[in-house]
């Protein structure tokens, strides 16, 4: 008896450390950070939390139901075929582009910056990522190398799928600013990046970047990279904001009356990129049915839509391309113009136009 609870003691201490010192984790604020936290209405009880309570009915049933029905398996969760990719065009011109990476990485220039969002690259999103399925595209379009200098990194929030220990590794000698909303620091700091690049936001909060207005707004989702840390650092959507030109980030989100109001007091937007995909009903309260994306847009007032959060891994049931098959199919009944450009496709806004207008349906063909 001794020699078997002596081992899971031991187990359970290895663990521990293995927690603390492996790098890709990232790092939990402060009890000092944390405390600063307490003036923020998002901030309740040592934890951030949604206004509208989120993934309420994940009960330890629930819980096991999802775990069952992922196991399953099905041949439309994944292309049959690695999906095709273009060769980006960055520009620094003062036009409003954006290349879309898969999933919610994406680049935008707009007005002579150069933005990169949620920058994961990396194969799969997990602590392990030699483990499991890698992404659809089966790489990227470029190597990392080649991307330009990045004026400012805006992260939404600190999950895998949206925050990659290896990406940053990889494209942190090229960024000159860290914009993250509160927390989300802390992982920074651990991974090397110097502090001083790095600036904190709550929601609602507004700074000038460099000619650009940008807004850290409201998201209905939650945090975590670990065993421990649920809730430990804020999620946001992004409003970004030039004198000509204006787009909406929705980082991850459930359905919710937050839209509207970054619309009424920030729209109307020229392009939003748009959470679609990974949903399910059981937790449509953090990821939107392919509906309300398009709600949701109308909501912000945006003009051309880009659908993210697809397109690159498997993190629900759905087939892999049923994202923008729905959200097509409402688009059209409601006139909202939705461009799908193919992974590492650069597209340009002029006036109200979109040029080149990615009108193949590859998505559905591949």
């Amino acid at each position: 008896m001794l020699v078997t609870v002596g081992i899971i003691v031991g187990l359970i201490v290895l663990f521990l450390v293995f927690m603390r010192v492996y790098p890709v984790f990232g790092r939990k604020p402060s009890k000092l950070a944390a405390s600063g936290y307490m003036q923020s209405p998002q901030y309740k009880q040592g934890k951030f939390e949604n206004p509208i309570p989120a993934m309420t009915n994940m009960n330890f049933s629930a819980t096991l139901g999802i775990l069952r029905d992922m196991l399953k398996g099905s041949p439309r969760r994944r292309p049959a075929d690695p999906l095709p990719m273009a060769a980006p065009r960055f520009s620094t011109s003062g036009e409003l582009t954006v290349t879309w990476f898969g999933h919610s990485a994406s680049l935008l220039t707009i007005e002579g910056k150069t933005l990169l969002l949620d920058p994961m690259f990396g194969r799969t999103p997990s602590p392990f990522p030699w483990f499991g399925k890698p992404r659809y595209s089966a790489g990227l379009p470029i190597e990392l190398d080649q991307l330009p200098s990045i004026d400012a990194v805006l992260l939404s929030h600190d999950h895998y799928d949206h925050l990659d220990y290896g990406s940053i590794q990889q494209i942190k000698h090229k960024v000159a600013k860290f914009i993250v909303p509160l927390g989300v620091s802390s992982h920074l700091i651990r991974w090397g990046i110097p502090a001083d690049i790095i600036s904190e936001y709550d929601w609602w909060d507004e700074l000038n970047f460099q000619g650009l207005q940008l807004v850290c707004t409201p998201a209905n989702h939650f945090s975590g990279r670990s065993i421990n840390d649920r809730g430990a650092t804020l999620w946001c959507s992004w409003v970004i904001k030039g004198e000509r030109k204006s787009v909406f980030f929705s980082g991850d989100s459930g359905y919710a009356p937050h839209f509207k109001q970054i619309g009424q007091k920030y729209g109307p937007f020229d392009l939003t990129l748009m959470e679609c995909g990974q949903y399910e009903e059981r937790w449509a309260d953090i990821h939107m049915m392919p509906e309300e994306t398009v709600q949701a847009h109308l909501d912000v007032k945006g003009k051309v839509m880009l659908p993210i959060h697809w397109g690159a891994f498997t993190l629900a049931l759905h087939d892999w391309n049923d994202p923008v098959i729905r959200a097509a199919k409402v688009a059209e009944t409601l006139g909202v113009e939705m461009v799908v450009p193919q992974i590492g496709q650069t597209i340009t806004m002029q006036g109200d136009s979109v040029i080149p207008f990615p009108n193949s349906s590859w998505w559905a063909e591949a």
